[in-house]
């Protein structure tokens, strides 16, 4: 009974050291990504940045598309969490969409400037494009119910809640976040009827 406690336990703890390994690997390549154009990152890159080999890194992901089809995946499920927000509430909405901008905009400019180069960012990019979609169309479903054109508000709510959007009010004209979230926030209850 204690051999097959051991070896249960030993089978556990290998699979979480594997599974651990996996995700660092994840981490560097992501890290990476942010900080420089993706085509141009190679294997050596992630294997010196997670501390293993690149004989590693094939064993977890099996090809180079391999490891960058986990990483976007990976993105996905942190935006996914980074833009949570209350159904209905333009505010919290304005906040939770502003944060990921914040946090993650740069990047997400970078990937679309490189879409064309890249199979795998393309399809990240044609993911981010639908997502945001469907997270305007579920975060404001009160506002879209209350008018007959729900088609034309939600195109538009994409674009007044869109990173060239948010790019165009902090980057180019060089508004604050708040004044940021202030202009979406307007735009967004003007549109919906609310006022301002």
């Amino acid at each position: 009974m204690k051999t097959q406690a051991k070896r249960t336990y030993t089978m556990r703890s290998r699979a979480d050291s594997v599974e651990r390994t996996r995700q660092e690997i994840v981490d560097a390549a992501f890290a990476l990504c942010e900080e420089r154009v993706t085509f141009m990152i190679n294997l050596a890159d992630v294997a010196d940045r997670a501390g293993v080999t690149i004989r590693t890194i094939l064993r977890h992901f099996g090809t180079r598309d391999g490891l960058f089809r986990a990483v976007g995946d990976y993105a996905r499920g942190l935006v996914a969490e980074e833009r949570v927000a209350p159904v209905g509430d333009i505010d919290a909405a304005v906040r939770s969409v502003v944060d990921h901008y914040e946090k993650r905009g740069r990047h997400a400019l970078r990937m679309i400037e490189e879409e064309g180069l890249d199979p795998n960012i393309a399809d990240n990019v044609r993911y981010g494009r639908r997502f945001h979609r469907d997270w305007v169309r579920t975060t404001f479903a009160p506002q879209l119910a209350r008018v007959e054109e729900a088609d034309e508000l939600l195109d538009l709510l994409v674009v007044a809640t869109d990173l060239y959007t948010r790019k165009l009010l902090r980057l180019d004209m060089g508004l604050s976040r708040r004044r940021t979230e202030q202009r979406i926030t307007t735009m967004i209850r003007r549109l919906a009827g609310e006022g301002a």
